[in-house]
């Protein structure tokens, strides 16, 4: 150790054992953790009871608690769409809720919809249409366009629509507007409306 290394840890520890006894404790003193709380939730098909810290988001559960990682973290702050689920029915950004807000939810992850070995229609397609390059928001992407597929078979109304009050079509545009909270760094948009153009029985 060099002389200067020297001179620099003695004054480090003079001073921390000069410092008033209470600072360091405050310093050293951890909140406590809050007590865990019981969720229960259906998760792709399978009841689950977890005992959770209130703090938890759905998408660390599923990703830390559930070792489901086919749902992604990216952005954490609800602005890419990589870890897009379907919570009874409806599309949602994992990230952006605690896991007790669903209790008793029904939650699809990527692995829920489909197997390897049986690909949901979606997945499918995507892989007939390259709708995937590095592949990171894939089953993100894939969610969501399911879910976009049934809201337009329900006449969920967008903001494209000329008449809020007529059946939405799954044209291209009414499909982008749809998948615009779901963000493609490589740039695969084109392949991605292609495939759900074929899921939808249409052309992108």
């Amino acid at each position: 150790m060099s002389r200067r290394g020297v001179i620099v840890g003695s004054a480090a520890t003079a001073m921390a054992a000069s410092a008033p006894v209470e600072a360091q404790e405050k310093k050293t003193t951890m909140p406590p953790d809050p007590a865990a709380m019981n969720v229960t939730m259906k998760v792709n098909g399978k009841p689950r009871i977890l005992s959770l810290d209130p703090r938890t988001t759905l998408l660390d559960t599923l990703r830390e608690h559930l070792h489901l990682t086919g749902t992604k973290k990216g952005c954490d702050h609800g602005q890419c769409g990589a870890c897009t689920v379907i919570v009874n029915g409806q599309r949602i950004n994992s990230c952006l809720s605690l896991a007790l807000q669903h209790e008793g939810d029904s939650i699809t992850t990527i692995e829920g919809l489909g197997t390897p070995e049986k690909l949901h229609p979606m997945q499918a397609a995507f892989v007939r249409h390259d709708g995937y390059q590095c592949g990171y928001c894939t089953p993100g992407q894939i969610c969501s366009a399911v879910a976009v597929l049934d809201e337009i078979k329900r006449g969920v109304p967008s903001h494209v629509q000329v008449d809020l009050t007529a059946r939405p079509q799954a044209t291209n545009m009414e499909m982008r507007e749809r998948m615009s909270g779901n963000i493609c760094r490589c740039g695969a948009y084109s392949n991605i409306a292609e495939a759900m153009a074929e899921v939808a029985g249409g052309k992108a």
